[in-house]
């Protein structure tokens, strides 16, 4: 069972599984314990479905930009950064951060929000296409898609928490 004694220990708990948006944990409190990591996330993603877009676009802004600096971007949460270090994005040529920043561009500049992808399931050459891709979708397209990669961040690292 995935829960708590208390709200709060719920949410310390558990509240960084969304970056920067412990609201979303915490919103799903009143529906704890939960029987396992996808009774959890089915919970979570409909909170997020159900927030409106603005709320939804603030989750998604909330995401750090990938490949956004060159080396090691000591900016990043702990999570992310590890994240992104096993996709290699840390290691990146000259050319390919070059590539990788502008096509980080052309997405911010078409949907006004930084491209998210699951990292953890995905190689930096994955990566690269997937934004070539996405960079074509409409824009509620690519928002319905940027949050379900979200809802998949957030089940690894829920599963990496309960797993502990």
């Amino acid at each position: 069972m995935i829960g708590a004694e208390t709200e709060d220990a719920f949410v310390a708990r558990f509240g960084d599984i969304y970056e920067h948006s412990p609201w979303i944990v915490r919103a799903a409190w009143p529906d704890a314990p939960f029987v396992s990591v996808g009774a959890m996330i089915e919970a979570t993603a409909r909170i997020v479905r159900a927030a409106g877009p603005e709320r939804q676009y603030a989750l998604v802004r909330a995401h750090p930009e990938l490949a956004r600096r060159f080396g090691v971007d000591l900016s990043l949460g702990a999570l992310s950064a590890a994240e992104q270090e096993g996709a290699g994005l840390d290691r990146l040529s000259q050319a390919e951060f070059e590539e990788f920043r502008s096509l980080n561009d052309a997405y911010r500049a078409r949907f006004d929000m930084p491209f998210v992808i699951c990292v953890r399931r995905a190689t930096k050459t994955l990566i690269r296409d997937e934004i070539r891709r996405r960079l074509a979708q409409a824009p509620a397209q690519e928002l319905s898609e940027a949050l379900s990669q979200i809802d998949e961040i957030a089940r690894l690292r829920l599963a990496d928490k309960v797993t502990i």
